[in-house]
């Protein structure tokens, strides 16, 4: 961008200088300059094109074009053709720069170094270093390196960036643990499975890899139009310049060549190369407006083709924390007592599910009442509150032939004992985000033919929460690489000329983001990887932007195509005009001058959309 702007200034002042100054000499040798400024990298595009076969592009036309601009004299237009391209390029490349976030790369995922348990001790080595069999050590907080079973030691582990699993789950000797994952609380040494390049972190980098290449980026809207258009000016250029000498005496080669000339300059895609760019800006810096930044046209012209929509579940489609969705307190309690009692026994843990009982329960906590707090890693907490015994956790934390109550629903939950005696539980959910439900209706208010729903989940957690977003299917239990295939899946059965937009914001999406037409990912809270991946990023979480983006998109592209019609046919009158010798090449410059002017005005229509 910086080497754009110093086409553009530098281009600007030789053309300004050019027009200025009175020498003929000094006149032409500033245009020429200002035209290499501005165009040489163009020039350059469309010899390079022609001699690889592929001068079907506007390179080449708005090489030839300009270059006819100098033969018949007119310094001036070729110089301006290139400069307002440069500008338009140079807006669009603005806008993708703008949508793009810094992000660290998904090789953060692996520690830099992992301590090796080795005959000299504990040594710090590359996690490519480490072999299979080798014991490695992973401290609370840190994340495992490479996959291994848990052979001393035991911690609750987050997998929830590389699965989609919202529930920590336990991990003590003997568990199969994969790299990516985070040890919350307890230090754990792990003997390595196997080396680093076949851990899950590798796999997944080599998902995100295939699954990129395997895309096919979307064609700007302007070089698939230069294709036909390309050909078919330069087809009728050469029959202006040919044909009438053969078929009339009195017409003259060199006057026809002329004409030719002057058609091949009018018929450069000035107002197009430059409104097309803009048009596409206004649509994305309307987006950015709202919160969604879409990185580049492509991206853009895909969401408007969106037909169908996957959803992740965790953090997407719900919030990605607990809440307590129900309290059942045992006979003889209440449900006050119950919340109150669990509430204190957890006040001391950092776990999820504490921190949503806490949360929950709103109160302050007088640690005063508390005595003997320890925490069972995997099981639960056990204290002493005014006295009594009580326990928060796992059914068998209170009993081990101790069974859920029939009233107590299926899902995750924490039971609570005091003196022994069960007093009651409490249930959690993922709750479904306030806009979740209204985005998916209005998708399919907007045509979308299928929305689904993938995660790392149980089907017993995915369920209620499908069905309470609305989405036409669910898939549960999937890892990224189940996710990248049922995409494709997906992908093959949609309608030609359509896309797919998928949506998600944690480490296992990454491949999918990459992987789908359009991905768009949560950027609030969404991981590094997802941000990176995705094509389009949601700056506050909420899934109904989806819906607006598409809107917008759509609208977007309307324009686009206005500008693009409009100008053909303006540009057709004024063509016909001067092969028949009505119309001069300056009449023809403010025609597609105005014309540029006017596909400008209509490309800021995005800004002013309506939601």
């Amino acid at each position: 961008m910086k080497r754009q702007l110093i086409q553009i200034l530098f281009g600007g002042l030789g053309l300004g200088a050019a027009v200025w100054v009175s020498s003929p000499m000094w006149k032409v040798a500033l245009f020429v300059a200002a035209y290499v400024i501005c165009g040489g990298d163009v020039v350059y595009r469309a010899v390079r094109n022609v001699l690889k076969g592929e001068w079907l592009d506007e390179n080449f036309l708005m090489a030839l074009a300009t270059v006819g601009a100098f033969i018949v004299g007119e310094y001036p237009e070729a110089v301006a053709v290139m400069l307002f391209y440069q500008i338009g390029e140079f807006f669009l490349d603005w806008a993708v720069h703008r949508s793009r976030r810094s992000v660290r790369s998904l090789m953060e995922l692996t520690p830099l170094s992992v301590q090796v348990k080795r005959e000299t001790g504990w040594t710090d080595v590359k996690p490519e270093d480490v072999k299979t069999g080798e014991i490695f050590l992973v401290k609370p907080g840190q994340r495992v390196a490479l996959d291994g079973v848990v052979v001393k030691g035991s911690s609750m582990i987050d997998a929830s960036a590389l699965t989609g699993e919202s529930m920590p789950v336990s991990a003590q000797e003997g568990k199969e643990l994969l790299s990516g994952v985070i040890a919350l609380d307890g230090e754990l040494e792990i003997k390595a499975l196997r080396p680093y390049a076949s851990s899950a972190v590798a796999k997944i980098l080599e998902l995100v890899e295939n699954a990129s290449a395997k895309k096919t980026p979307t064609e700007r809207f302007i070089t698939r139009f230069a294709r036909w258009y390309t050909p078919a000016v330069v087809a009728a250029a050469v029959l202006t310049a040919f044909v009438p000498p053969l078929l009339f005496a009195d017409a003259q080669l060199k006057d026809w060549v002329y004409r030719a000339l002057i058609f091949l300059v009018i018929s450069c895609p000035c107002a197009l190369v430059l409104s097309v760019p803009l048009g596409f800006f206004g649509g994305i810096g309307a987006a950015a407006r709202r919160g969604v930044l879409i990185k580049g046209s492509g991206s853009l012209e895909g969401l408007a083709k969106g037909s169908v929509m996957v959803f992740d579940k965790t953090g997407t489609l719900t919030r990605g924390a607990f809440e307590v969705s129900g309290i059942y307190p045992a006979a003889g309690v209440t449900a006050e007592d119950l919340l109150c009692w669990a509430a204190y026994a957890e006040s001391g843990s950092r776990h999820p599910l504490a921190l949503a009982v806490t949360k929950a329960y709103g109160k302050n906590i007088d640690k005063s009442r508390l005595q003997n707090v320890r925490e069972k890693a995997g099981l639960g907490v056990f204290a002493r509150l005014d006295g009594a015994e009580m326990f928060a956790g796992k059914e068998n934390g209170i009993a081990p032939d101790f069974k859920r109550p029939v009233d107590v629903p299926a899902g995750t939950a924490v039971f609570v004992s005091r003196n022994g005696q069960y007093a009651g539980c409490l249930t959690f959910a993922d709750g479904l985000k306030e806009d979740s439900a209204q985005a998916v209706a209005d998708l399919k208010r907007l045509g979308f033919t299928q929305t689904v729903m993938l995660t790392g989940d149980s089907t017993q957690a995915a369920e209620p929460v499908a069905k309470q977003a609305g989405v036409d299917k669910m898939y549960a239990s999937l890892l990224p690489a189940d996710k990248v295939r049922l995409v494709e899946d997906l992908m093959k059965e949609k309608a030609l000329g359509t896309t797919l937009l998928f949506a998600g914001d944690g480490i296992n999406d990454a491949p999918v983001l990459a992987r789908a037409d359009v991905g768009i990912a949560m950027g609030a809270l969404g991981s590094d990887a997802a941000i990176e991946a995705a094509d389009v990023v949601l700056t506050d979480d909420k899934p109904s932007k989806i819906p607006q983006a598409v809107a917008l998109s759509r609208f977007t592209v309307k324009i686009v195509k206005q500008n693009i019609w409009f100008s053909l046919l303006v540009k057709a009158a004024v063509l016909l005009l001067g092969v028949l010798g009505v119309a001069t090449l300056w009449e023809a410059v403010f025609a597609d001058v105005g014309v540029s002017v006017l596909a400008v005005l209509n490309s800021l229509r995005p800004l002013a959309f309506k939601k």
